[in-house]
């Protein structure tokens, strides 16, 4: 729920031949060359030679012997206000997320969604955010994450103040469409602010572990006063109230927010560099093809036979060609040296690739659980919002706890046990939603579901962004949270999407003949629950076969 800040040193000989074994290696974006410094052993983040990839199952072709240039530690007092503006920033995000997630039935009734576009208000949000991420990772690295931030902080204020006022469905879609572009402003910037403050250590994996629980937090606040508001002055104002926090932490931020520390050295101005230091070609065209394949999924959703449509099969069919095309594209601008927005060696990074896997599959399951356990609550068992928000209570709670732990951990800890170890409560809690039932009380299934389910997002968040960012330069950590931003919003989109399909298709094909009753609605559901605990499944078998042996993330370098 984030980005890895670990020096890359790489074992050279002897201490006093150190400075004539120093490598280099053009960063992406710019001209200028990055010394890749020694590798500590056991580090995940170590990249040298058959020893480190034995012990980690991590590439070492050159794209990946990139070290970060530590950054000078922060005073205690803007150390604490950088930490507690992203956090509060990503807690407005995810507080508005569980509004949205308590007050979708209300929302139907109320601006008369037709079931096909029931999930839109909360999937809209995930594929816009997701198809501008890393367009907005890469500008970031140029114009400033500061400045980024702070129109991201404007920009999502102005947009959620109009989903409040919206008096149809279509508004309401509309505009949540430009919260999530709004929102894709932040979420890379907020992790490059992180890197650019904190060294890598300790204070680094605290950082991230607040910008994690401040998820769960925001989510279970707003899903706790979600209900509230919903029940009492209407769902309009839990937009009023996020748009209103967002302003102020434009205010805030354009106050106290340390400017960049990684602004270009040349003379060239920002327009120049925006020009040449972005990888226009592949941004545009990855964009492309994620938003593509996210539409072309969420209008099946509603009626599997529209893929049979000419324009949604040539859609499919460019897609697909977008995604090919990126690939060579990418490959060719790493062979001569030029900007590419994420080397194709990447991939061939066994730890990269299977940690990118495993926040797909488990920001998918999260989110689709959170809502459809929502809808057993208030649809099948009958709940009033309020009801049905006091229930989710144990969720942020667990989740606040588990990125505590983990960020003070993370360190010392192997960091597949810590994947590994998370992952499994989340299965257990889609098993118990997936034979919960109507009659049974909240105590006998749905608490310790709500109590487990937040674990593994939340015990991914800090290792995922800790091993994704090490792997890029540092001035480019504005595309890696990209990166992880958008795998898990893709994630997220497309979970809800298929899992929608597959619990309407079951519904449907159920012997009960009401398909609107809790009932048949309780078949679809139910299988919705197994849904999740597959995609949990999946990102277990990945961690114990791609994670092992990854030593520690977050280490401080000496």
């Amino acid at each position: 729920m984030y980005d890895s800040g670990h020096i890359l040193k790489s074992k050279v000989g002897d201490m006093k031949n150190q400075d004539k074994d120093i490598m280099y290696r053009k960063e992406a974006g710019t001209s200028q060359p990055s010394p890749v410094i020694q590798v500590i052993p056991g580090s995940s983040d170590g990249l040298n030679t058959t020893e480190q990839e034995n012990r980690s199952g991590l590439s070492t072709s050159p794209a990946m012997t990139v070290m970060e240039m530590e950054p000078a530690s922060a005073p205690k007092s803007q150390a604490t206000l950088v930490i507690g503006l992203v956090t509060y920033s990503t807690g407005i995000t995810t507080f508005l997320a569980g509004v949205v997630t308590m007050a979708i039935p209300v929302i139907t009734k109320d601006l008369h969604l037709p079931q096909n576009l029931v999930l839109w208000p909360v999937t809209i949000y995930s594929l816009t955010c997701g198809c501008t991420l890393l367009i907005c990772g890469s500008i970031s690295d140029v114009v400033g994450s500061r400045l980024m931030f702070l129109l991201g902080c404007f920009l999502q204020g102005i947009s959620t103040l109009a989903c409040g006022l919206s008096k149809t469905g279509t508004q309401l879609i509309v505009f949540r469409a430009f919260s999530g572009i709004a929102a894709s402003f932040c979420l890379p910037s907020a992790v490059s602010l992180i890197n650019e403050v904190f060294p890598p250590g300790k204070s680094r994996n605290i950082a991230f572990a607040s910008m994690g629980g401040a998820q769960p937090v925001g989510f279970g606040l707003g899903l706790v006063l979600g209900g509230i508001i919903t029940g009492t002055i209407g769902w309009p104002w839990g937009f009023y109230i996020a748009s209103i926090s967002n302003f102020l932490m434009v205010l805030l931020c354009g106050w106290q927010l340390p400017r960049s520390t990684y602004q270009s050295e040349t003379s060239r101005n920002v327009w120049q560099r925006m020009v040449s230091d972005i990888d226009w070609a592949g941004v545009t065209m990855v964009s492309t093809a994620l938003a593509i394949i996210s539409y072309i999924i969420a209008v099946v959703t509603g009626n599997t036979s529209a893929i049979l449509l000419p324009q949604n099969i040539s859609l499919l069919v460019l897609s697909v060609a977008l995604l090919v095309a990126f690939v060579f594209w990418v490959g060719r601008q790493e062979r001569l040296g030029r900007p590419a927005l994420i080397p194709n060696s990447l991939w061939k990074n066994k730890v990269f690739t299977c940690i990118c896997i495993n926040v797909f599959c488990i920001w998918a399951a999260f989110n689709v659980f959170e809502q459809y356990q929502n809808f057993f609550f208030q649809e099948v068992q009958g709940l009033s919002p309020l009801e049905a928000a006091i229930r989710f209570l144990p969720a942020p709670i667990s989740g606040a706890l588990t990125n505590v732990v983990v960020g003070l951990v993370v360190h010392r800890v192997r960091a597949d046990w810590i994947v590994i170890s998370t992952t499994i409560p989340c299965v257990i809690a889609s098993v118990l939603m997936a034979v919960a039932k109507p009659s049974w009380s909240y105590w006998g299934a749905a608490f310790l579901a709500n109590l487990f389910n937040p674990i593994a997002a939340d015990g991914i968040f800090t290792v995922s962004n800790l091993l994704i960012s090490s792997m890029f330069p540092p001035k480019t950590q504005g595309v890696a949270g990209g990166v992880f931003n958008t795998v898990s919003q893709t994630g997220k989109s497309v979970g809800l999407a298929l899992t929608a399909l597959v619990a309407n298709q079951v519904t449907q094909n159920s012997a009960i003949r009401e398909k609107d009753s809790p009932e048949a609605l309780l078949v679809g559901y139910h299988s919705a629950f197994w849904f999740c605990v597959g995609l949990t499944l999946a990102s277990l078998v990945i961690s114990v076969w791609g994670l092992r042996r990854i030593g520690n993330v977050g280490i401080k370098s000496e």
